[in-house]
């Protein structure tokens, strides 16, 4: 019943996860779209309608009209470039080892990084409540769950896995180890002394869970309209640059 739970846990906040990004992917890649069909077809045939003022244009314009001339002349190769830097980029997405390194990255970057360790966190909270709940030793329950664990946190659990099992104390020990949020500790702190440390553990899994939710939907509210806005700009500044010529 546990795991049950703890699955239908998991797969809502997978799915308020995905729910979340569908909006802001498919925004990126229809304006995506909008702006290399810009580019690559209304931008070349634009540039015929200037090509006797072309002293006269504005730089920007200029600049962007000499892009569609040279759109123009290499359009089959431009064509065939584009096609084999996606096949590459999928291909390289394709390897382990790119996101291995791509969540590297990502742990040591702003904000980011803090939030992908409380969700690993909340993770490891919740697995490990169940099993504590379950009669299973804290020590053995501690090996059983460090997969869980990105490898930047694993280190910090089997050091702390030797330290409780030379007697010292639970909270404390993941404390010292950065596997604790200040919030967690307090609880922690509590279900030790009380002998409940599995329900504490569960709900310090269930409080950043929620935490974690409401930031990912806080962040695509806000991140929805500034993405929709740097693609309006981006298609509007290129439609502006084309008939600039013609408002001056």
């Amino acid at each position: 019943a546990r795991f049950i739970a703890y699955q239908q846990q998991v797969e809502s906040l997978r799915g308020k996860l995905m729910s979340a990004a569908i909006y802001p992917a498919l925004l990126l890649g229809v304006g995506g779209l909008v702006v290399l069909f810009l580019l690559g077809y209304v931008v070349p045939k634009f540039s015929h309608i200037y090509e006797d003022v072309q002293g006269d244009l504005p730089w920007l314009s200029r600049l962007l009209l000499e892009w569609g001339r040279f759109v123009e002349a290499h359009m089959a190769a431009m064509g065939a470039a584009f096609v084999v830097a996606m096949g590459l980029v999928i291909m390289v997405a394709r390897m382990p080892a790119v996101w291995a390194a791509l969540g590297r990255q990502l742990w040591h970057a702003p904000f980011v990084g803090e939030r992908l360790r409380i969700f690993q966190l909340a993770r490891f909270y919740r697995t490990l409540g169940m099993l504590l709940s379950g009669g299973i030793p804290v020590v053995t329950a501690l090996g059983m769950v460090a997969g869980l664990l990105s490898p930047v946190l694993r280190p910090s659990l089997d050091a702390a896995i030797d330290r409780i099992r030379e007697g010292r104390g639970f909270a404390a020990t993941l404390a010292e180890r950065g596997l604790t949020t200040p919030v967690a500790l307090r609880m922690l702190e509590v279900g030790e002394r009380a002998g409940n440390l599995g329900e504490m553990l569960t709900r310090s899994a269930e409080f950043h869970e929620e935490d974690t939710a409401r930031q990912v939907e806080w962040l695509t509210r806000l991140f929805g309209p500034l993405l929709m806005l740097f693609i309006g700009c981006a298609i509007g500044g290129i439609v502006v640059l084309m008939y600039l010529p013609i408002f001056q």
